[in-house]
């Protein structure tokens, strides 16, 4: 069955026109595992004119005392011993198409954990893992050749809660500022933050913060403008609205 799917798509290779190009979407990109969760389906869509060859690399991300950020690949092959395993880890979406990735969490849950998944367009090679045969490999490399395009991957962040999440936020008003603290040990999330003028209009882009445990994050104040967000503490929401 999946080899007469495959080989139906593969046979408009060679009909593709010179802007033929996959372009692929993943919908949101931050994802959360409740403290009840193990596993996740996040949908990859092509909007694109051609099919689009994924490949799925994950990271864990780490912070260290200063708070920066590393990130250590999940390179095991053996994934019995990996925390997250994404599944399929290869990905053929048919132009206008989509499909289903599970993320299945199965690590330590003593604290709040933070994965990288990116999706990644790729050209297939002739040893590839897209069980391509050589002669539809290089069709599809021509094909993407003929045309100038960008095969663009997006990235996600997996927020892991811990087995008991407990939320303890503080939000303090001061002269130019107002502050947003993290007591508790798992993400408090602002939603939906905007900065407009004293109408409500001329707003910057509607944007979305993180906290994490032990974080303060500090926003500044400008004479003139408006600022509101809901913040929310797992599946509760409280509204704040500020003024410059």
């Amino acid at each position: 069955m999946f080899e007469r799917w495959l080989l139906a798509v593969l046979l408009l290779l060679p009909a593709w026109h010179a802007q033929a190009a996959p372009q692929i979407n993943i919908g949101t990109f931050h994802d959360y595992l409740g403290a009840g969760q193990s596993t996740l389906l996040k949908k990859v869509r092509n909007v694109g004119s051609s099919t689009a060859f994924v490949r799925v690399d994950v990271a864990e991300i780490r912070y260290g005392a200063d708070g920066a950020a590393r990130e250590e690949p999940l390179d095991n092959p053996d994934s019995a011993h990996r925390a997250l395993v994404v599944t399929p880890s290869r990905l053929i979406v048919p132009a206008a198409g989509s499909q289903n990735v599970r993320l299945l969490f199965r690590g330590a849950r003593d604290e709040e954990r933070y994965f990288r998944v990116r999706f990644l367009p790729v050209v297939p090679e002739d040893d590839n893992d897209f069980a391509l045969s050589k002669e539809h490999a290089a069709a599809y490399r021509e094909a993407l050749a003929a045309g100038v395009h960008l095969l663009k991957g997006f990235g996600t962040v997996l927020l892991v809660q811990p087995h008991n999440p407990r939320y303890a936020s503080v939000v303090d008003e001061l002269p130019g500022v107002f502050r947003v603290a993290n007591r508790g040990n798992a993400s408090l999330v602002l939603e939906a933050f905007k900065d407009c003028d004293s109408k409500g209009l001329q707003c910057a882009d509607t944007s979305i913060y993180h906290v994490r445990p032990g974080q303060v994050r500090e926003f500044r104040k400008v004479a003139g403008r408006t600022y509101s967000f809901d913040l929310r503490e797992g599946d509760k929401r409280k509204r704040y609205d500020f003024k410059g």
